[in-house]
């Protein structure tokens, strides 16, 4: 059914129902005040509502659909894992081909000797079976006292227990705790905004000191795992960490025996410009977890990876097996689905082509400090962030009541592009298929709003 079949009454009738019968993830009640959105129909880097009317898609379908809606390659090789075989778990000693063939296939781009897959259905769930795979992995090995994780604040690691228990932003805690026991948080890497005060380089990364006293403090054979995200996601608009800090917290963690866990689910798979964030500063973890775009968007699917010498503690005598699972885990049509996803990044050459591309894209992003809202620029490859503010010299915050990113992502939406904020940080992180054209209509339309709330804000 396309957007034409829909009468009038059958779509207000949809709407009555999604507000009736369903609860939005991470619901905006302000937002849904105005009227649910409904989608129908994908095209690239396009979607089209139940009215018909077409948005450019700027954020992907939150950062999944990375080669872009209607992929035929991938619908054939879902049609034909349905007519083969639509499901069977894997469980216990239970495996099929699509999800062997996709390990394989992790194993091979994977950085470093990072190749052995746990399969869950999420992001989220990769992260908890990672904090799950640290505890359980010391226990093995006869040190069931390490059982604390290091987090960093500002960092986000999903909607599960532990997840959110890992998570150092107050707004997705505050209503589930207390949280897990057992969660220490260091300071984030963040020199645009830095919580200690400090300047790189001359700070001679503080950020990371503060890391290695706070191990120190709690005892370093209390540590089960450092937990953190290389570059930091868009809820606080993807800073760069220092050069020198993720080389710094390989060797700490090298130096106490901590499991590094590096959540890779918004930054993998060729955003940033290279198969996997941690590939520019050369820096392998013990673990990592990846989701969002590795499936395209197509159907859900999540993955734990780490090495050898971390699977082979579960891999011995009857008795060390990793205690956790779940019923869809690994789905054999989302293996199928994601095989053909990475096989068009690799065929398209989608991953040099977002490093390409986001060159351009910074320079074009850096034109936009013409208007004296905009405080700050950063991000790499497809993963970028706007930043407003009232004053860019000083850094001084727009007040947040006055909801001016609220007001830019609503002027864009009526101007038919979709546009991620978190309040006053703009997100932009597109399909890896986006083309120069779609790149020149979001930036005039960015400057088009942002010129708008320069006079509406700064200029009433």
């Amino acid at each position: 059914m396309t957007e034409q079949e829909f009468s009038a009454e059958q779509r207000e009738a949809l709407k009555k129902d999604a507000m009736a019968y369903i609860l939005p993830h991470f619901a905006d009640n302000a937002e849904l005040a105005k009227g649910p959105k409904v989608f129908v129909r994908g095209d690239g880097c396009y979607v089209y509502d139940i009215e018909g009317h077409r948005y450019l898609d700027t954020f992907a379908s939150l950062l999944t659909t990375i080669c872009g809606h209607h992929r035929p390659e991938i619908k054939a090789a879902v049609l034909k894992q349905m007519d083969d075989l639509e499901f069977f778990p894997n469980y216990v000693d239970t495996f099929t081909v699509p999800l062997i063939q996709l390990a394989r296939k992790l194993a091979e781009i994977m950085p470093g000797d990072l190749s052995v897959s746990f399969f869950v259905n999420s992001g989220s769930e990769a992260n908890e079976t990672a904090l799950k795979m640290a505890r359980q992995y010391h226990r093995e090995r006869g040190q069931p006292h390490r059982y604390k994780v290091v987090a960093r604040r500002h960092s986000y690691s999903g909607t599960t227990l532990g997840g959110i228990s890992a998570t150092g932003i107050p707004w997705f805690r505050e209503y589930f705790e207390p949280l897990l026991p057992g969660y220490l948080f260091a300071p984030a890497a963040r020199c645009g905004e830095c919580e200690l005060a400090l300047k790189y380089p001359e700070c001679e990364l503080g950020c990371l000191r503060a890391l290695e006293n706070l191990i120190q403090w709690e005892g370093p054979d209390s540590i089960a795992a450092v937990i953190m995200d290389p570059i930091p996601g868009s809820n606080i608009g993807y800073p760069l960490p220092p050069d020198g800090y993720l080389q710094g917290v390989r060797q700490l963690c090298d130096k106490h025996g901590i499991l590094l866990i590096f959540d890779e689910v918004q930054t993998g798979f060729g955003k940033t410009g290279k198969w996997f964030a941690c590939e520019h500063w050369n820096v392998v973890p013990d673990i990592i977890t990846i989701g969002k775009g590795f499936t395209g968007g197509y159907i859900p699917l999540g993955a734990t990876v780490t090495t050898p010498k971390v699977a082979d503690v579960f891999r011995g005598k009857p008795g060390c097996e990793l205690r956790t699972g779940s019923t869809y885990g690994g789905h054999t049509v989302a293996c199928a689905a994601t095989l053909a996803n990475i096989n068009i990044i690799e065929k398209e050459d989608l991953v040099q082509r977002a490093a390409q591309t986001g060159i351009r894209l910074k320079a074009e992003l850096e034109k936009l400090y013409q208007y004296p809202i905009v405080g700050d620029v950063r991000g790499i490859g497809l993963l970028w962030a706007v930043e407003l503010m009232a004053d860019r010299r000083t850094r001084t915050r727009l007040d947040s009541q006055l909801g001016v990113g609220n007001f830019i992502r609503q002027w864009c939406w009526e101007h038919g592009m979709i546009l991620r904020n978190n309040g006053n940080i703009l997100v932009i992180a597109p399909a890896l298929i986006i083309s120069d054209e779609e790149i020149d209509l979001m930036i005039a339309l960015l400057e088009q709003a942002l010129a708008v709330a320069t006079s509406k804000y700064l200029n009433p």
